[in-house]
């Protein structure tokens, strides 16, 4: 492995490439544990797990796509994406944030507790499924452009944001909110009650949602280089769970 070691106040540079996944990510860990704030990883293709249980406040560039599994169970950390990256972004990630320039792959954000990931374009399938909160854990998700079928399947906290700027807000997603119970979901745009899930309310925009949208917007856009503005004067909707336990009658007696 290349690696370019300076003091920790400054950029660590590894050229990432063909170096396997484990090694890769054990030298990230240990950098980070050495008091490292600034690393970035070039020539990525493909490497897993990428931030991975990291739970340090480091700034984690990638040059590259990662793969699968980017920034699971992570807490703390900022990872940006130059690129794609692949499915299971955010996994079950507690705190900190995934930036990513580009597409994302299928099951981003799955079970997600906290932090916030940005996407500038398109995801694939079942978007920020499980999603959950606690307290004061709420997971943030930011797409700009739209999603696969199954958005938002079993959701059970966090806020989801879909911005469709590349359909003009147009969504051809079917089974969006399929089992949700928890949470909400903004979409920029319609959406027909066809393509929804059954336990899924559609209602418009309180002043409490226009605050968040309109502060969740303007990150999106400052990572991105967009006008918050030009964004938020478009129709949005807010879709939200009609039951808290849509399955009890299955399990209950």
């Amino acid at each position: 492995m290349k690696v370019t070691e300076t003091i920790p106040e400054e950029t660590i540079k590894i050229d990432a490439s063909g170096i396997y996944y484990r090694e890769l990510n054990a030298r990230l860990r240990e950098l980070a544990q050495n008091g490292a704030r600034k690393i970035e990883l070039h020539n990525v293709y493909g490497q897993r797990y990428i931030g991975t249980n990291l739970n340090r406040p480091v700034e984690v560039t990638i040059f590259g796509t990662p793969g699968n599994d980017l920034g699971a169970f992570m807490e703390g950390p900022r990872i940006t994406v130059y690129g794609n990256a692949q499915d299971g972004c955010g996994n079950t990630m507690n705190d900190g944030e995934i930036i990513i320039h580009g597409h994302a792959g299928d099951v981003i954000g799955l079970s997600a507790r906290g932090g916030k990931i940005f996407v500038r374009d398109s995801v694939g399938y079942r978007a920020g499924i499980h999603m959950k909160e606690y307290q004061d854990k709420k997971p943030i998700l930011v797409i700009g452009g739209t999603a696969q079928d199954f958005l938002g399947e079993y959701m059970a906290g966090g806020t989801l944001v879909l911005l469709g700027l590349n359909r003009e807000g147009h969504h051809k997603a079917k089974f969006v909110g399929t089992g949700m119970h928890g949470g909400v979901i903004y979409l920029r745009g319609n959406i027909e009650s066809y393509q929804l899930g059954k336990e899924v309310g559609v209602a418009e925009l309180g002043e409490a949602d226009r605050e968040l949208l309109a502060r969740l917007v303007g990150e999106f856009a400052a990572h991105f280089g967009y006008n918050a503005d030009e964004i938020l004067k478009h129709k949005f909707i807010k879709l939200f769970p009609l039951s808290l336990r849509p399955y009890g009658r299955i399990y209950a007696h």
